[in-house]
């Protein structure tokens, strides 16, 4: 967990502070719990302590040799403010064409002995990170569980041959899962049921296959 107040060279502060500050700078390109960890800890911040935190990396992200879009876009994830948020998003500038979303979206599928559907949505956030929506689906209940992992490294989105609750996930094409989860989603509505609040992240996702449907 970084700390509180990020230091910076314009306070006086211990030269090993600052050096494992960007050490752990660095660990957020390629980290996934320090990424979350930095989302965490910004958010919960003050809005002073948010501002010294920007601040910070307005110096330091000058030192660390990694994309502006590892050191900003956890923070971005969880800022509601929209001053703060214009200006995280002009200090993160326009991220290499690499440094963003790389590969494609993928889906996993498979069937409890019950028969119920057990999905995985697996897409790209940046860099080598990933989140993941999976869900099982019962044709007479909707929605049984659904669970939203927000960021995952890649090499942690390896699910093909995994097991869960008894259904052995394969890798699918993606359209027909989304058009599934839509299905889904649309019966929900109809009965008059809530949205499991972990799929909201993929409502834009989900609604460009049902066609805008409700």
């Amino acid at each position: 967990m970084p700390p509180v107040t990020p230091p910076s060279e314009s306070s006086p502060i211990d030269a090993r502070s600052l050096a494992a500050w960007r050490s752990w700078l660095v660990a957020l390109a390629t980290d996934s719990e320090a990424a979350l960890s930095a989302a965490f800890a910004y958010e919960a911040l003050d809005a002073a302590g948010r501002d010294l935190w920007l601040a910070a990396l307005d110096e330091d992200a000058r030192c660390v040799d990694v994309p502006r879009i590892a050191l900003y876009a956890p923070l971005l994830g969880v800022e509601n403010d929209e001053q703060r948020r214009a200006r995280i998003e002009a200090a993160m500038g326009e991220a290499p064409a690499d440094a963003v979303g790389r590969g494609a979206a993928r889906a996993l599928r498979g069937t409890t002995p019950g028969g119920d559907v057990v999905v995985v949505l697996v897409l790209p956030l940046y860099l080598d990170f990933v989140h993941e929506v999976s869900c099982r689906v019962s044709a007479r209940e909707g929605f049984v569980w659904v669970r939203h992992e927000p960021l995952v490294g890649r090499d942690a989105s390896s699910l093909e041959g995994l097991s869960i609750e008894g259904a052995s996930l394969e890798a699918v094409p993606l359209r027909p899962v989304v058009d599934e989860i839509a299905r889904a989603v649309l019966d929900h509505r109809r009965a008059g049921r809530a949205l499991p609040s972990e799929l909201v992240p993929f409502a834009t996702l989900l609604d460009a296959s049902d066609g805008g449907e409700r």
